[in-house]
């Protein structure tokens, strides 16, 4: 039975499932993809957001770059990324310093992901094309998939951000990624600072830029909503073109987020990666332990 709408967050969840529980992960093999970050002194979201894949993500030497540092301009309630304050400068030589990770990594598949910088004039849609020239200048084969803000925001909030979509879209990603988190009815508590139609027109705008881009997105499960809710976001989805699909759970990364309201089965998420596979998605990911970069190079 899907979980009932609930008007306020519940109290926490403290058992976790065992579905949920998943080794760390060799130490030597972690040590050698947070040695190559740490030197750099770049950022990845597997570290920031506090990943559950991160162990295994890294024993295959992949990793999910963090663009223009570790401080968010949004205050989102599920999110473990650093926020509440002024976020750092830019750092002029962060696009060559990932793109020599991904060399002495060696990844054939890479995503790029940011932080939201409302404080920049243009919110980092040019710097997510300077790291991709920088990775493409020394590992041509690479492919990249970039997993973007909704660049909103400034005077002329819908013109700036069609042409800062289309800064990104013309530097030919190998897939366009903007998560809408959560059903449309939860999008305020969870999401402060977006807006679910926002979401929705980011990849609408994309495929209209140029149709040719797969575009993808996903839905964090756990916050109080139905399944009922959960297959009209998918719909919605649909609805744009939105190519591909991640569905996971959401845990909650300390007692400062947003609580855990229900954990839903390896079935139910079966269920739902059966529903999105039907509906027309070309690729599907679902299952507790699911995140947007998850296996992203399988597409």
């Amino acid at each position: 039975m899907s979980p009932q709408p609930q008007s306020s967050p519940a109290p926490e969840l403290t058992q976790l499932p065992t579905w949920l529980k998943r080794p760390i992960g060799k130490a030597s093999e972690l040590s050698r993809v947070q040695k190559i970050i740490k030197q750099r002194q770049i950022h990845t979201i597997c570290e920031e957001g506090r990943c559950p894949n991160r162990g295994e993500c890294y024993a295959q030497g992949t990793a999910t770059f963090l663009l223009m540092g570790p401080t968010c301009t949004r205050s989102c309630a599920f999110c473990q990324v650093d926020k509440g304050h002024a976020p750092m400068a830019l750092d002029p030589e962060e696009p060559r310093k990932v793109a020599e990770s991904v060399q002495l990594l060696g990844l054939r598949y890479v995503v790029l992901t940011s932080v939201a910088r409302d404080d920049l004039p243009d919110q980092g849609a040019a710097w997510f094309v300077q790291t991709m020239a920088a990775i493409r200048a020394i590992c041509p084969e690479t492919q990249i998939e970039v997993l973007t803000p909704d660049f909103w925001g400034g005077p002329e909030p819908q013109r700036q951000q069609y042409q800062r979509l289309a800064t990104v879209v013309g530097a030919g990603p190998a897939c366009f990624n903007h998560n809408i988190e959560t059903v449309q009815r939860l999008q305020g508590p969870v999401r402060r600072g977006a807006k679910y139609e926002r979401s929705l027109d980011v990849l609408r705008q994309v495929k209209a830029i140029d149709s040719s881009v797969p575009t993808k997105s996903g839905l964090m499960l756990g916050h109080g909503e139905t399944e009922a809710e959960v297959i009209e976001a998918l719909a919605d989805l649909r609805a744009v073109a939105c190519d591909r699909i991640t569905l996971g759970q959401y845990m909650r990364p300390s007692l400062a987020h947003r609580p855990v309201q229900h954990y839903w089965t390896p079935e139910a998420f079966e269920r739902l990666g059966a529903m999105a596979t039907t509906m027309g998605f070309a690729h599907v990911r679902s299952g507790p332990l699911v995140r947007s970069s998850y296996h992203a190079g399988e597409a």
